[in-house]
Parts: structure tokens; C-alpha cells; sequence
């Protein structure tokens, strides 16, 4: 029980000079892209950069502690930065003391309702949202984030959270446009998508062994944001070129404390906090499975949930925004060879002391650097051909993301995600609420039955086999109902009727209604109704109540067992792959 909430007892006891060494390391090259990376997420989420920095202090130490997955990099991250961007944006102006104190509190409530949801192990919630509905949703939160740091990018004020407002403030501030700054965002933007894939080769080139040289590829953001501040410094950027600059950022490690409590504020942030614990959570754990599954470790997705929360009120307590796993750091992380959470606990110590040493240093940042950051970051985000590959495949699927994708670049992030998780469960509603249902027959020369327009079968007149392929509930217990009713009345001769319970793995109240419906209606009509193949947690459903008692007919363990005993001359003769050809023929 101890080790279930306390997962650092079950890796710190064999905690050896190699995990020393190796976390070390990985340590050391996440530390080089947290730095930028935390100030650039924090300019998004439109917060003063040390917030940034300080959500790699505190959370990380948490996770260290709580955490199950060894490599997954907690910290700032750009979708749920946008998130708070515009959540907080709805209750006060950002840059203002109000928007921050909003922004902890995002931090705080979304942490308080994973902490509560790992503790109730409610880690399934986040299965409401599909596949394609992340997708589309994160491709469309990477186009809004690009589009909300042109204003840096090109020096103007270009305002706007949605496309439609971004779109027509570019044309409208065109001759706002500072020159230097664009020339200076176009370097940057190049020697960071060169560097993505260039870096690596040519270190490689210079006698650095390929491991070694993929990881120093990633102090390409140190690397951008030391010469793009030198620059300014010594070229005096920011005076006569109007390049923004990032300024003072306080010197020190962050005061603990809670914000104002304000109730109005807390009900209007509520949602949102919702919707970033989502989406936080189902980021987080999608990285931490996958890549716990190449080195055969597990990860607890409730422990996981606890962690995060916890993680989240260290944020909120501590000046700093909402934290969850990062995709590319995670990445570089692993790659770098990390043993465990421990890495995690030696990037906040070393961010703390760079918060006490370098902070001066930064006082000529350009605002452009951290914007070309955070640009070549979402890269990864976008999947274009996710899209047309989906709705090939699947168009309501390929429907919902398109329509996903729609609502958050015109509407916002908080009502995209809103979007597609009623999606999300729309598509689930329409698609169980229409059942697969399949008149069976027997294979010739089996005791298998199979869907007859699918298969050469043969079929009793007398009996009616159906298999439903889905779980009887609400939505499609009358769509059963329906079926075999229109069946009776199609087949006069009818006097046996068998559900083949295969695929069905639970049976609401609604359903059993239905099916006492059908058993009643059988019955007038002189048809004996039957079950096949229930499984043992749906027959122990079905025991506490008193329909198998009412049942006119029987429940047969197999199909083949009903259909001997309902139709043995037939059943028999088909088990001869000859005689049931002949059988065919006849027909």
C-alpha cells in the first residue's frame, strides 16, 4: 500500500552509481531546453517568464516522488499554456496581476481534480475523448499557438485568439511591422528547423559519435537563446531596431503561498480547469506508456493522475502556471539514457540555481527567440495527414476531427475540446445505438454459425438465429426489439427464436425490459424465445431478476447445442461438409 502511493520506495533502494550517472546526464540536456522553453511556454500562457521556470521546480520534485514513469518530463508545455492563455483570459487582462492569480488557480484546480481522480481511480474518464477528437483538437491548438506569437515573430501588435481575429489583424498592422525583427525571427526560425535535423550530422562530421551527437543537437535552444541576447546586447537591438525584450526577471526562488481567493472566479475557471486536467493527463500518459513499453516497465495511470495532481497544486502554491508531461523533452530524456524519476528531482535543482545565477543575464532576451521556440516546438504537434487518413478510413471519425478541428480555430481551444468530447460520446451514442445484428447459420461441416450474407449456411425456417454485436443498453435495446418483432410478422411459420449472446457483455434495466418485451410478444404469438452463448457475469445479471424464470425457451451454452436440440435432422446432417452441400443444392 505504501509503495502504491509512494512509488519513488520502489526504485530509490536500488538506486545505484550507473542511475547516478545516467540521470545526471539526462538531467543536464533537459535542463539546457527546459530553461528557454519554460520562459517561451510562459509568454504563451501570457504569464511573466520566471512562471514558466518555477513550474520546473517545485512539480518536478512532486513527480519524482509520485511519479511512475520513469523518463516522462514534467513541466510547462505548449497546449495546455494556450489553455490557460485563454482560460484565464476570460476573467481578466493578461499581463495583469488578476490573469496571473487566475493562472494559479487553473493550476490548483486542475491539480485538485487529478489528485481526486487518481484517488478514486476515475483515470477512464479520459477514454471519453477519442482518438481522431485529440488529434484534430492538438493540430488545431498547434496552428492557434503558431498564430498567436506572429506578433513577436514580426514585432507588430497582432492580436486575437482565433483565426478569424488573427487573420485580419495581420492585414490591418502590416505597416507595423519592425524589419529587424522579422529579419532576426527568420534566422532564428531557420538555424532551429535546420538544427532539428542538420545539427546531429554535422557533429557527427566533426568526430562526435552519433549518441553523442544527437544529444548536443538539442542545445540548439541554448544555443539560439545565448547568440540572439549577445546580439542584442552588444548591437543595441532593442534600441534602435524596437526589438521587445524579455527584461527583468526576478532573481530567486519562488514565494509559496495560495492566491486571493475570489468564488466568481473560482466557478468561471471550473470547466477549464476540467478541460487542461483532460488533456493534461491524457498527454502525459500517452508518452509515459508508450515509452514504458520499450523497456518493459509499467506505468499506473491512477499513480499517474495522483502525481500530476500533486504536481499541479506544487504549481499553483509556488507562482508557477499548470505542468504536465512534455512530448519532447520526454523524448530527449529517454533518449538520453534516464534510469529514474531522480532526473527529474536533479532539472529542478539545477533550474533553481540558474534562477538564482542567470536570470541577469537574460535581461536582453528577444521576445522573437522565445516565440521561434515555441513555433519549431508545435511543429511536432501538427499531423496534416492525419485528416484525409482518418476519414478514409472512417468518416465519422474523419467527420469529427475535421469538425474539431473547425471549432477550435475559429472558437477557441476551451470550446473545441468541448466539441470533441460531446463528439466523442455523440459518435459512441450513434454507433451502439445501431447495433450490428446478423441473421446465423451453420457453416457446412462445422458446428460454427456464421452471418448468412456473408457465408454459404444453412438456415431452419422454423428457427430464427440472431448474434447482436454490442452490449445491450438504452440506445439500441429497442432497435432489438424492433428487429425480431418485424421478423414475426415477416414469417408466419416462425416457432423458435435464439439471441446469440456472443458479443453482448452487458445488459442495462432497459434492455431487460425489452428482451421481457420480446420473451411476452413471443409467447403470444406461439414462438418459443431462446439465448445462446451468454456469458457468466451477463447470466448472473440476469439471475436477480426473474426473467429467466418467465423465459418460455431455454439458454443453451452454444449456438450448435440450440440448434441440435431445436433442429437436430438439420443440425446433424450439416456437420457432413457433403450432406449439408446437398442440403444447399436442395434449397
Amino acid at each position: 500500500m505504501l509503495k502504491r502511493y509512494l512509488p519513488i520506495l520502489t526504485w530509490l533502494p536500488g538506486y545505484s552509481r550507473d542511475d547516478l550517472t545516467n540521470d545526471a546526464i539526462a538531467a543536464a540536456v533537459v535542463t539546457i531546453m527546459l530553461i528557454p522553453q519554460g520562459m517561451a511556454y510562459a509568454m504563451l500562457a501570457g504569464l511573466p517568464p520566471q512562471a514558466g521556470l518555477y513550474g520546473a521546480i517545485l512539480p518536478l520534485l512532486i513527480y519524482a516522488i509520485f511519479g511512475t514513469s520513469r523518463p516522462l518530463a514534467v513541466g510547462p508545455v505548449a497546449v495546455v499554456a494556450l489553455m490557460t492563455a485563454a482560460s484565464a483570459g476570460a476573467v481578466a487582462t493578461a499581463g495583469s496581476a488578476e490573469f496571473h492569480y487566475a493562472a494559479l488557480w487553473l493550476a490548483l484546480l486542475s491539480g485538485a481534480l487529478m489528485l481526486l481522480m487518481g484517488v478514486f481511480r476515475l483515470g477512464f474518464v479520459a477514454n471519453f475523448l477519442s482518438h481522431p477528437v485529440i488529434s484534430g483538437f492538438i493540430t488545431a491548438a498547434g496552428i492557434l499557438i503558431a498564430a498567436s506569437q506572429l506578433r513577436h515573430i514580426l514585432g507588430a501588435p497582432i492580436g486575437g485568439k482565433t483565426l478569424p481575429q488573427v487573420i485580419p489583424s495581420i492585414f490591418t498592422n502590416l505597416d507595423s511591422i519592425n524589419l529587424v525583427t522579422v529579419i532576426l525571427s527568420a534566422a532564428l526560425l531557420v538555424f532551429l528547423f535546420w538544427s532539428r535535423k542538420g545539427a546531429a550530422p554535422l557533429l557527427q562530421r566533426y568526430g562526435f559519435k552519433p549518441d553523442m551527437a544527437k544529444l548536443l543537437a538539442k542545445t540548439a535552444l541554448l544555443v539560439a537563446v545565448v547568440v540572439s541576447t549577445l546580439l542584442t546586447w552588444i548591437l543595441g537591438l532593442n534600441g534602435w531596431g524596437g526589438v521587445a525584450i524579455v527584461g527583468d526577471i526576478p532573481r530567486g526562488l519562488p514565494e509559496f503561498g495560495l492566491p486571493p481567493m475570489d468564488l466568481g472566479v473560482i466557478q468561471i475557471l471550473l470547466v477549464p480547469a476540467i478541460m487542461i486536467a483532460i488533456v493534461g493527463y491524457v498527454e502525459s500518459i500517452s508518452i509515459a506508456q508508450t515509452l514504458a513499453a520499450k523497456k518493459r516497465q509499467s506505468v499506473n495511470p491512477d499513480n499517474e493522475l495522483i502525481a500530476l495532481g500533486l504536481a499541479n497544486l506544487g504549481a499553483g502554491i509556488s507562482n508557477a502556471m499548470p505542468v504536465t508531461g512534455g512530448l519532447s523533452r520526454t523524448i530527449v530524456n529517454y533518449d538520453a539514457g534516464v534510469s529514474t524519476p531522480a532526473a527529474g528531482a536533479m532539472t529542478a535543482l539545477s533550474i533553481g540555481a540558474a534562477i538564482m545565477v542567470l536570470t541577469p543575464l537574460m535581461y536582453y532576451l528577444p521576445s522573437a527567440t522565445l516565440a521561434a521556440i515555441i513555433i519549431v516546438a508545435v511543429l511536432t504537434l501538427l499531423d496534416f495527414r492525419a485528416l484525409p487518413r482518418t476519414w478514409a478510413y472512417s468518416r465519422a471519425d474523419g467527420a469529427a476531427m475535421a469538425a474539431t478541428m473547425l471549432v477550435t480555430l475559429t472558437m477557441g481551444v476551451e470550446q473545441g475540446l468541448l466539441a470533441g468530447v460531446g463528439l466523442s460520446l455523440g459518435l459512441f451514442l450513434f454507433r451502439t445505438s445501431r447495433p450490428h445484428m446478423a441473421v446465423v447459420g451453420q457453416v457446412a461441416g462445422t458446428e460454427h454459425f456464421r452471418n448468412v450474407a456473408r457465408h454459404k449456411v444453412v438456415t431452419d425456417p422454423a428457427v430464427f438465429a440472431i448474434r447482436v454485436d454490442e452490449s445491450l443498453y438504452f440506445p439500441n435495446a429497442r432497435a432489438l426489439e424492433d428487429r425480431i418483432v418485424q421478423t414475426l410478422s415477416d414469417h408466419p411459420d416462425l416457432r423458435h427464436v435464439v439471441l446469440q449472446c456472443t458479443a453482448v457483455n452487458y445488459i442495462d434495466a432497459s434492455a431487460l425490459e425489452s428482451l421481457e418485451a420480446i420473451n411476452t410478444r413471443l409467447k403470444d404469438g406461439g414462438v418459443t424465445f431462446h439465448l445462446s452463448e451468454v456469458k457468466g457475469p451477463v447470466m448472473d445479471q440476469l439471475s436477480r431478476g426473474h426473467f429467466l424464470a418467465d423465459l418460455t425457451g431455454e439458454v443453451f451454452l452454444t449456438q450448435f447445442d440450440a440448434m441440435a436440440k431445436l433442429s437436430p435432422e438439420l443440425t446433424r446432417a450439416c456437420r457432413s461438409e457433403d450432406r449439408c452441400d446437398t442440403l444447399l443444392r436442395a434449397s
